[in-house]
C-alpha cells in the first residue's frame, strides 16, 4: 500500500510540476491547475487523517518524529490559511466594489 502510495503522490507532484513549468497559460489552464492542486491537497489530507487518527500507525512514529511531522503540518495549515484569508479578502473587497458601482434601482409608486 505504502508504495503504491509513494507512486501516486510522485505522479501527482510529476502533473503540479508540470503546470508549474509551463509559461503560458490561459484561464481555463490556471483554474485547472488550481483544481488539480486542491485535489491532491485533499487526498493526501485524508491520508492524513487516516493515519493521525489510528493510534497503531501513531505509535510507531518516536516522539522526535510527531514532534517534526506536527510543526511541519502546522506551518503548511498556517501557511495556507493565510494564504486563504488574503484571497477571501481580495474577492470579497471586488464584490463590494462591483455592489457599490451598481447604481440603485427606481422603483415606481
Amino acid at each position: 500500500m505504502s508504495e503504491r502510495w509513494i507512486l501516486n503522490c510522485k505522479k501527482l507532484l510529476e502533473q503540479i510540476r508540470k503546470f508549474l513549468g509551463e509559461e503560458e497559460k490561459d484561464r481555463l489552464e490556471l483554474v485547472r491547475a488550481m483544481d488539480f492542486s486542491l485535489n491532491a491537497i485533499y487526498r493526501s489530507w485524508v491520508g492524513w487523517m487516516e493515519w493521525v487518527r489510528n493510534p497503531e500507525i501513531m505509535a510507531g512514529f518516536t516522539i522526535e518524529e510527531l514532534k517534526e511531522m506536527s510543526e511541519n503540518l502546522c506551518k503548511f495549515a498556517e501557511s495556507f490559511l493565510e494564504y486563504d484569508m488574503k484571497i477571501t479578502e481580495k474577492a470579497t473587497m471586488k464584490a463590494q466594489k462591483r455592489v457599490e458601482k451598481k447604481e440603485p434601482d427606481l422603483y415606481i409608486m
